[in-house]
């Protein structure tokens, strides 16, 4: 004889799955305000971020142009670039010769500036005001600005040194000169940010640290190199990451001051793509550019980032 058994519902099972049953609907409804929330940003990201490089990841592959007709050209472009195009490589090493020369000198006048902005002398926020505006000033009015300033003729340098008997040279004209001109034009735009950034790191130091020091007889040098140093690594880190990559995509003030010239000793990457693009209509082949440079910008951070452990201090 087979016994049959029942579950008896008590009052507190009953209000136990009623309560679980409201918690899952209510899960849902924050899920699907969230979904909503975040769609926008979505969407945008597809439109305009994803989909430009899918489509751009996909030119690279063929011989799109507007000048004749599309084929499939598999990987003839990567390869064309790197074993048939003087050009690419002379652009490779215009933008290196740019990062070498913008790079150190950028973190050094910063780091420098926020030492010296630090201490408490008279008008520092007048000063720190000062160094930060050519930041949130248009890449292009400064370019321009600068370019009347290193004008052969007209220019505001050259007629300052003609005031004391010394002629100026065709700053923006000479192979030699043109790109440390464009090196200290970029290091004066962008080198408040970085300031900005190493004076909260410096602000965030114990003080303790340096009482302790001085006590010991340690000299502002040794502080210096064994204290802030250490301890302001990772915004010095940080700010090496984003003036490399800033410095890999100079395009800008090369197009207002010096248009890659003069001959070709400006012509960095992000303006070889652009020409390709816009002057000899060479999509597909400005694509495959676009994407080495990609690469190029992803090695070297990945290279900053696995090495960082050598030199960047963490306080525990």
């Amino acid at each position: 004889m087979a016994l049959e058994t029942t579950t008896l519902e008590t009052p507190n099972t009953t209000a136990a799955k009623t309560k679980k049953g409201t918690y899952s609907r209510l899960k849902r409804r924050n899920a699907i305000y969230g979904y909503l929330f975040i769609a926008p940003m979505m969407l945008g990201f597809l439109i305009f971020m994803a989909g430009p490089i899918i489509s751009a990841l996909w030119l690279s592959f063929t011989d799109y142009s507007l000048l004749h007709n599309t084929s499939f050209v598999g990987g003839d472009n990567y390869r064309n670039i790197l074993t048939d195009d003087p050009m690419f490589w002379i652009s490779i090493k215009n933008t290196l010769y740019f990062s070498a020369g913008l790079i150190p000198l950028n973190l050094i006048l910063a780091l420098a500036l926020a030492l010296l902005l630090s201490t408490k002398i008279p008008g520092v926020g007048l000063f720190r005001t000062a160094i930060f505006t050519p930041v949130v000033t248009s890449i292009i009015v400064w370019a321009i600005v600068w370019k009347y300033v290193f004008a052969t003729d007209a220019g505001l340098l050259n007629q300052i040194l003609k005031l004391v008997g010394i002629t100026g040279p065709a700053w923006l004209y000479n192979t030699e000169l043109v790109m440390p001109v464009v090196i200290i034009v970029s290091v004066l735009k962008k080198v408040g940010m970085n300031m900005v950034i190493f004076l909260a790191a410096l602000q965030d130091v114990p003080k303790m640290y340096y009482e302790a020091a001085t006590i010991d007889g340690a000299s502002k040098w040794k502080q210096f190199t064994k204290i802030t140093l250490p301890l302001i690594s990772p915004s010095i880190f940080m700010t090496l990451i984003i003036t490399l990559i800033g410095s890999l995509k100079v395009f800008s003030q090369i197009v207002v001051m010096t248009d890659g010239g003069p001959g070709t000793s400006t012509n960095v990457l992000v303006y070889y793509i652009y020409k390709l693009a816009f002057k000899t209509y060479e999509f597909g082949y400005a694509s495959a550019v676009a994407f080495i440079l990609f690469f190029l910008v992803l090695l070297l951070t990945m290279f900053q980032w696995n090495i960082r452990k050598r030199w960047v201090h963490y306080e525990q």
